[in-house]
This record gives C-alpha cells, sequence and structure tokens, in this order.
C-alpha cells in the first residue's frame, strides 16, 4: 500500500533537515546563531549541470554534486506539502525516472521538461532538476561537508602531504630549468669574456636597443621635470600639450600593480569587485584616462549582488560610468581575460604597446577580468582553509566567473553587448560558456570573440615527462601530490618574498622550461613585468582537469572525446584522399561535394558545439605553439562542423609562440 502524502511529511522533513545539514557551511547545532544563518535552504540551478546551495541568511556554497542538490530541493518541496502527484515521495520516483532513462540511448539525451522538469523560478523545487546526462569531459567534482573533525583532520593531512610533495615536485622542475641553462649561460660567457655582446644575436636588437634608450631619456626628462614642478611648489609633473600626461615615471620599481604601470603612460586603472553567482568575489579592473573619466566611489566599485544580467541591468539610471564620461564621450567596452596562471596585468606589461592601454588609447572603454582567487581568494561565506573554497575547475570559469563579469561591465557602462578579447585559459572558459550545454545565451550579450592562442585542442607538449606523470597517477594519488586546496601555494610565497628582479628571471626560466617559450620576440628590458603579475593562485582541483588523467590530457580536447577527436581526423584524412585524388585525377572530389548537398552540411554539424546564439569568432593562431594545437580548431571550423560558427577573422602568424 502507498503510503498517503500525509504520511510522507514527518518522514520528509526529516530526510530535509539530514540533507540541509550535510549541505551547510558549518555543523548545524540548534543553540548556535551562526550555524543555523548558514543552514542549507536549497539548490538553485545556475545550469541544469551548476547546482549551488543558497543558505539562510543569503549567502551561497559552491560545487555541490548534482545528485545531492536535487534530494535538498524534493525533500524540501515534500516537507513543505507540495506532495507527489503520483502518489509516491518525489526523489523516489525520480531515481526512477533517470534509472529508466539511463537504460536506452535515448532516455540518456531526454531534455529535463520530458522528465517533468522546470527552468521556472516559481516552479516546484521537486521538478528544478538537472539532466541525467552529464558530458564525459566534466566530471562531478567531490563532495565536502561542513568542517568536522575528521574532515578537517583529513583536510590538514592533505595539506601537509602536499606541502612537501608538491614542493619536490617544483624543486624538481626548478632544477631542471637551471640545469637546461648551463649551456647557453656558458655561451654567453665565452663572448663576453672575447668582448663580443650576446644581446646581439636577437633577432631584434637594433629595435630593443633604440627602445631602451628612448626609456633611459624618458626616465630622465621625468626625473628633471618633477623636481622643477616639486620646486614650483607643485604636485607633479604637468603638460598641458599632452592628451595623456604620465603620472609615474623613472626607473621600473617592478611591482605587482597595474594602476602603476598604467600612470606611466597617462592612464590609471580603478578596481570592482564582483560577486558570481556562487559566492566568489573576483577583480575586474577598468582603465581610464583621468582626463576625461570621474573614478566611480568605493562603495560602488565594491561587489553587488550574485545575480547575473538582471532585468534593470540596461537601464540609463543604473549605469554609473555612462554619467561619469562626458556628454558624448562615452566608448564602447571591451573585456579582456588572461591566460591560466596568469592575472589580467598580463595585458598592461609593455608601455604603450600593451594591449589594454593601446586599445584604451585607440577610444575603446577597457576592462580586465580576473578568474576566481586570483592574488587575493575571497568567498562570500568560504575561508581560504575550506576545501570548498578550492573545488572547481575550468567549467565554473566559464559558466560563473565570465557571466559575472560582463554583465558587472554591461551594466556599468549601459551598453547591450560588449567585445570580448581572451588568451590561452581564457579562450577555454569562453568556449566552454558559449557551448549550447552550458550558457549560450551569453553569446547574446557578445559583439564579437577575438580568441588569442585559441586553447581548444592539445598540442604536442602534454606529452612531455611531467606533463605525461601527472597524467598517469591516480586522482587520489594527484590530491596526495597536489593537495585539495590550492595548486603549489609555495609559488605565490616567492612571489612575495623575491625582489621583482630574482623572480622575473626565475620565472621565465621555469616557464620556458616547461613550455618550451622563449624570448625571442619579447623586449628583454620588459621581460620581468610579465612575471609581477603571475602566477595567481588556482585550484589543485583546475590542474587536475588540465592535466590530469580524465579530461582535457587524455580527450585532447576541451569539448570532445577522444574517440570523437579521432573520427574527426578520420574524415579528415579521407577528405584529404579524395581532394588529392580529384587534383591528380580530375575527378571524385567535386562530384561527391555537388551531391552532399545540405544533408552532407548537416552531417558534419552534427556533433556541433554550438548554436544560433554563439557570437563571431575571431581567431589569432600562433604558429610555432606547442602547448595548443590552433590549426586544428580552425580545420574544425573550415570543415563546416560548426554551421552556427561566423568567422569573421582568422590569422596564422607563423614564428609566434603561445605567450608571443
Amino acid at each position: 500500500m502507498v503510503a498517503s502524502p500525509s504520511g510522507q511529511q514527518p518522514h520528509a522533513a526529516q530526510l530535509y533537515t539530514r540533507q540541509a545539514a550535510k549541505l551547510s557551511l558549518l555543523p548545524q547545532d540548534n543553540n548556535d546563531p551562526e550555524a543555523n544563518a548558514t543552514k542549507a535552504v536549497k539548490a538553485k540551478f545556475i545550469t541544469p549541470r551548476d547546482p549551488v546551495i543558497e543558505t539562510a541568511n543569503g549567502g551561497r556554497l559552491p560545487a555541490v554534486p548534482l545528485a545531492e542538490a536535487e534530494k535538498l530541493n524534493c525533500f524540501k518541496d515534500e516537507a513543505e506539502h507540495h506532495g507527489s502527484p503520483r502518489g509516491e515521495p518525489a526523489i523516489r520516483r525520480r531515481t526512477k525516472e533517470l534509472a529508466a532513462a539511463q537504460e536506452t540511448d535515448e532516455g540518456a539525451t531526454i531534455h529535463h521538461q520530458n522528465l517533468g522538469q522546470s527552468v521556472r523560478a516559481e516552479a516546484p523545487l521537486r521538478t528544478a532538476v538537472p539532466s541525467p546526462k552529464t558530458h564525459p569531459l566534466f566530471p562531478q567534482l567531490p563532495m565536502y561537508g561542513p568542517p568536522t573533525f575528521l574532515r578537517n583532520l583529513q583536510s590538514f593531512g592533505f595539506q601537509v602531504s602536499s606541502a612537501f610533495l608538491s614542493l619536490a615536485f617544483l624543486g624538481t622542475i626548478v632544477l631542471g630549468s637551471l640545469f637546461t641553462s648551463i649551456p647557453l649561460l656558458l655561451q654567453n660567457l665565452y663572448l663576453c669574456l672575447t668582448l663580443r655582446d650576446p644581446e646581439k644575436r636577437r633577432p631584434f636588437y637594433e629595435e630593443e636597443k633604440r627602445r631602451r634608450k628612448v626609456r633611459k631619456d624618458s626616465a630622465k626628462a621625468w626625473k628633471r621635470q618633477r623636481r622643477r614642478h616639486q620646486n614650483r611648489g607643485r604636485d607633479g609633473p604637468k603638460s598641458e600639450a599632452e592628451e595623456y600626461e604620465p603620472q609615474e615615471g623613472g626607473k621600473d620599481r617592478l611591482i605587482c600593480d597595474v594602476s602603476y604601470y598604467a600612470r606611466r603612460v597617462g592612464l590609471d586603472v580603478e578596481n570592482f569587485s564582483v560577486q558570481t553567482e556562487d559566492g566568489f568575489i573576483i577583480e575586474l579592473w577598468h582603465v581610464f584616462n583621468p582626463k576625461d573619466y570621474i573614478p566611480a566611489s568605493s562603495t560602488h566599485r565594491s561587489q553587488d549582488d550574485p545575480i547575473v544580467f538582471p532585468n534593470n541591468y540596461l537601464d540609463d539610471s543604473t549605469a554609473t560610468l555612462s554619467q561619469q564620461y562626458p556628454l558624448g564621450k562615452q566608448k564602447y567596452p571591451i573585456l579582456l581575460v588572461h591566460g591560466l596562471l596568469q592575472s589580467a596585468g598580463a595585458y598592461c606589461t609593455n608601455d604603450d604597446d600593451s594591449l589594454a592601454f593601446y586599445l584604451a588609447k585607440a577610444g575603446y572603454d577597457v576592462w580586465l577580468g580576473n578568474n576566481r582567487c586570483g592574488f587575493r581568494p575571497r568567498h562570500q561565506m568560504l575561508s581560504y582553509n575550506d576545501p570548498r573554497m578550492w573545488n572547481w575547475n575550468i567549467r565554473q570559469m566559464g559558466v560563473m566567473d565570465l557571466p559575472a563579469l560582463v554583465s558587472r561591465v554591461l551594466s556599468e557602462t549601459g551598453f547591450a553587448k560588449l567585445g570580448l578579447v581572451c588568451h590561452s585559459q581564457g579562450t577555454t572558459e569562453t568556449f566552454v560558456a558559449l557551448a549550447k550545454e552550458q550558457r549560450p545565451d551569453l553569446g547574446n550579450k557578445i559583439s564579437v570573440f577575438c580568441a588569442l592562442a585559441p586553447a581548444v585542442y592539445a598540442g604536442p607538449l602534454i606529452g612531455k615527462m611531467y606533463f605525461k606523470f601527472m597524467r598517469i597517477i591516480s586522482p587520489g594519488m594527484f590530491r596526495v601530490m597536489f593537495g585539495i586546496h590550492a595548486f603549489i601555494p609555495f609559488m605565490m610565497l616567492m612571489h612575495r618574498w623575491l625582489p621583482g628582479s630574482i623572480y622575473g628571471a626565475l620565472g621565465y626560466r621555469v616557464f620556458s622550461f616547461l613550455f618550451n617559450w622563449s624570448d625571442t620576440r619579447w623586449e628583454r628590458d620588459l621581460r620581468n613585468r610579465l612575471f609581477q603579475f603571475s602566477p595567481v593562485y588556482v585550484s589543485a582541483e583546475s590542474m587536475r582537469w588540465w592535466l590530469g588523467r580524465e579530461c582535457f590530457a587524455t580527450q585532447k580536447c576541451i569539448l570532445a572525446t577522444r574517440e570523437e577527436g579521432r573520427r574527426e581526423e578520420e574524415e579528415d584524412e579521407e577528405e584529404g584522399m579524395r581532394l588529392e585524388e580529384y587534383f591528380d585525377n580530375g575527378k571524385g572530389y567535386q562530384t561527391e561535394q555537388q551531391g552532399e548537398g545540405d544533408t552532407g552540411r548537416e552531417l558534419r554539424g552534427r556533433n556541433a558545439w554550438y548554436d544560433e546564439q554563439v557570437p563571431p569568432f575571431a581567431l589569432w593562431v600562433a604558429g610555432n605553439d606547442e602547448l595548443v594545437d590552433g590549426r586544428r580548431l580552425l580545420r574544425r571550423f573550415e570543415r563546416g562542423r560548426e554551421p552556427c560558427v561566423k568567422v569573421v577573422h582568422q590569422k596564422i602568424i607563423e614564428e609566434y609562440e603561445h605567450l608571443d
């Protein structure tokens, strides 16, 4: 006999209380007001695969497994008398439906509406559940509950083991980089002993020499001008003739401060705090010309609510920055997002040739977006030592961080769309976010997506010994070695402790050794600046997604499995053979193409990643990039595998490497 709904309700309330305690910030104690205020209330699905836990005080907790979030909503729904229209508990019915759906290939791809699901905010919580299918490249994240003695002990154990083992791994890399630098060091020493300049071997030696002289002259002129104005009782150098008046000058102090380098070229930077939908506080830097813009107040620049694209975000009354520009001088917004282990300061290290400063002086409103944690790990509720603070990977950057940054820029400027420029990992999170099973509606807010060194397919460098080591160890061993918190946090200690010149030189050697990069096309005198803005805090879980055995390093792609990639390669080889036969014999390829028609194009696009909401793409590929394979991405678009993608520009720069 089936129990009545009224009989189910007390039991459901108990189950709900137990499940809420499992997902709360702190262990539940009726006598502890703080614990009660941070009790889990319900799961909110940002996307069908991305639940966050809302707490009693309005806070949000991230990275909850789908099944656990679904249980919380179902138990809450039944406990609040929503009942079950079929006379059985919602969670039991839902479990049966998922099991039945997964028995067949067709069932595994049933859309969530077919199982009684809803994306409406007012719908019962039992219907606000995810699709049963998850992408193989994005497996479930680990489950970490509220802190208990046992969990704290385990967390401390991971911190201790990873402190020693990851430091040993880093030490091995550093020693390897120094050892491989010995031949170059000996060559340079020999040239110096024979009274020759080693720098003359650099391909752009004369240009570097000229720029060095210009900087020295500018530094001397700045000191003289500053001395004159100080003698006249003024605050600093003034020049009415210049549109962009430098407010800093002299010798480069090599500091991790974007505004310092902006002031050296007559610009400035203000820092906005942005809250993601899962509660992380991330930094958004706004580049402006002090002559035509009034900086926002510190109160306005603080974090806002974790709501992306609110209903009034295009209302002129909320577009504060549009009011802070002189009438008619508002500029079109451009958002720049950085790569792996970097911050957005990477766009500000080359004086006037820096991309951020170049775009600002070209008439754009430039914003620099930073991903979660960065230089200052912050969350609305979580602390640094809580493993939930670090339980995220590239998907969370794409579906949480990027929309929050885009939303804040648009709400501040009042524009309906912005231009998006990303490098390396920044392109990855964008390609992931725009995918039709992630957050495709984000494409409606982007006028054009410019991808620099797009990181979609893996390059040959992924097969290097130290990367292969990280791929072959088990997930458990990965956590023992690198922990469940920040990835090798000792790098950040080195960043704080070492002088900028020493840290910059060491950082270049290590990264050059790891990724086969060179500074051939970098201005040698400015090289150390780049490493003042890297590395940043990233999660060990994120690095496991990049280099561990389950995801990118194994699948060789961010949105397709290895088997799917192999089928694409076979199709490309077959088409190449047909094309070769056509040119050799004058038959075959043309006839087949003519007979292919719409059906052939549909077959090619059957595994498309993007739908009609995707924005236009502009792609710049480094021809000498061993870290990622940009040519293969271009080939995917050229072969019609993404029928909705419009590539408005593409360029392969043959001699460029990944960071150039």
